[in-house]
């Protein structure tokens, strides 16, 4: 994919140390294998607002407090006063005797499952999770409830029922704040930096004001409906649909909270105030990734309702409802042997031996403060007032199951049942060169750092539009999904040798085919 062979190895390193800054500044992979502290919160693969990083700070100083073992490469032998512990650990089921172990077979191919013709277009990418047929039950939809709303608040003279080709420019409106990142659509038909005499010339601001003040996905609540996302569920239904027909992932995923960035704009213009009250959003919103494409297989959103204990500030903090968020990502994931990777909100031994009963393999990070421990022997748990050398490390195994306690500047520990204990791997620093460990833990760095570079390349194109209603706001991230995975798809088609787009081209080109400005075929 590189130009020219001369150049990437030029960019190579410029490319490198910016990924690295960015890491760094984000509290991301570094914190977590213990380059700046023990561990970096409760979700290891985001730390991104101030809030976020205090709490990491306070979760790395807590993480010191209890003293425990030290760790190396075969095991060392154990304290006399740790002789009690090991007794009752081991009538739990643990034993330091460990067994090699096959990895879970997988013998799928990954990839799209449907071959695109190299003339294919950024649209007929996006048609894929996004059809004509949803498009057209979004415009039925819109014309209904611009019909019931008038009927009740009066007539409004200004309204023309909305056609396909109104709703597509709509959308391409919409999506194009994701490509100039302008905090409000309406910049477009402004006079601005942000303004676009070409896209305003193809609908009035007038126009387009009047389908966003009617714009809906589903119209009215029918008798049966409880659930507070009814307005935008069955797009969602639709776009899940949609994911697992058009791609088969790999056998590595990782469950976590995307990475959304703001308008950097906006936030270096804007008021403390008005950052805290943009945060506040009312949902959390998960899903379930391909660690070797970048793929979102899933996607998962939990409202919040409310100070129960459904509600998103008791997701925040009882692993039992990450638990439930974990359970729903995973549920078409059954009988596949798939490679799940967790941060320490989810790793819980109940849930890896309940997905392990599913043909569900899983390798998470585990937190004595912000992780389910119920089961695991506790003298793995504690950490020793002499810390050991780097790089070394104990495990623990029960059936399938190893607890691995490894050192790096700090003790981390990570449950899995898809690594066998006694193979071995590395993880490389550039300061501090090779640090010896269990294959596990270079298997999460690994996949982690993949996300991490997908974040770090999709998550600034996210629709800017920020609307009031929450259902309005799960369905413009889900329309951002929909587009981040074409891309994916593009990339990985015979189109993309034809024409190679970067991600902000191809975005700019969809919006053009959606107004109608370009035509269905990438140029030469």
């Amino acid at each position: 994919m590189a130009e020219g062979g001369g150049g990437a190895r030029r960019r190579a390193p410029a490319l490198l140390e910016a990924a690295r800054a960015r890491y760094e500044s984000l509290h991301i992979s570094d914190d977590v294998f213990g380059e700046s502290g023990p561990d970096s919160g409760g979700n290891p693969f985001y730390s991104t607002s101030a809030a976020s990083r205090s709490s990491s700070a306070a979760s790395s100083d807590d993480e010191r407090e209890p003293p425990g073992p030290p760790g190396a490469a075969p095991p060392p032998p154990r304290a006399p006063d740790a002789q009690e512990p090991e007794e009752d650990e081991a009538g739990a089921g643990w034993s330091a005797a460990l067994r090699d172990r096959p990895p879970p077979r997988f013998e799928d191919t990954g990839g799209p499952t449907r071959k695109m013709p190299p003339s294919a277009s950024a649209v007929d990418f996006f048609q894929l999770f996004v059809p004509d047929n949803v498009l057209k039950n979004m415009v039925v939809q819109t014309n209904m409830y611009a019909k019931k709303f008038q009927e009740r608040f009066g007539s409004d003279g200004a309204w023309v029922e909305v056609t396909l080709t109104e709703m597509k420019a709509f959308l391409g409106y919409m999506i194009s704040t994701s490509i100039s990142h302008c905090e409000s659509v309406l910049s477009i038909w402004s006079g601005g930096f942000y303004s676009n005499r070409s896209l305003a010339l193809v609908m009035s601001q007038a126009r387009f004001e009047k389908i966003l003040k009617y714009f809906h996905v589903v119209a009215f609540r029918s008798s049966q409906t409880t659930h507070g996302l009814y307005k935008v569920q069955p797009f969602l239904d639709s776009l899940q649909n949609s994911f697992d027909s058009a791609f088969r992932p790999s056998q590595t995923q990782v469950l976590h909270e995307p990475l959304i960035d703001e308008d950097p704009v906006f936030i270096a213009t804007c008021t403390e105030r008005e950052l805290r009250k943009r945060k506040k959003r009312k949902f959390s919103l998960w899903v379930r990734q391909c660690s070797s494409t970048g793929f979102i297989i899933q996607i998962y959103v939990h409202l919040k309702e409310g100070g129960g204990p459904d509600g998103l500030d008791a997701l925040k903090n009882k692993p039992q409802l990450h638990s439930m968020v974990a359970r729903s990502l995973c549920r078409n994931a059954a009988g596949k042997n798939y490679i799940i990777f967790t941060g320490p909100s989810i790793t819980s031994l109940t849930l890896f031996e309940e997905f392990e009963k599913q043909g569900i393999y899983c390798c998470g990070l585990l937190s004595a403060r912000k992780s389910d421990c119920t089961g695991l022997p506790l003298s793995m748990l504690t950490n020793p007032a002499t810390p050991p050398a780097r790089g070394q490390y104990q495990i623990k195994m029960k059936g399938n199951m190893s607890l691995i306690c490894w050192y790096n500047k700090g003790h981390f520990r990570f449950l899995t049942n898809a690594y066998s204990p006694v193979q071995q791997g590395v993880i490389i620093k550039r300061k501090s060169g090779e640090i010896p460990c269990p294959l596990a833990v270079e298997a999460f760095a690994a996949h982690l750092s993949y996300i991490c570079r997908y974040d770090d390349k999709y998550s600034k194109y996210f629709i800017s539009h920020k609307p009031n209603k929450t259902w309005q706001q799960v369905f413009w991230f889900a329309i951002s999904i929909a587009i981040n995975n074409a891309y994916i798809l593009y990339k990985m088609s015979d189109a993309y040798h034809v024409k190679r787009y970067s991600r902000a081209q191809f975005g700019e080109r969809l919006v053009r085919e959606l107004l109608g400005l370009e035509d269905a075929s990438p140029t030469h």
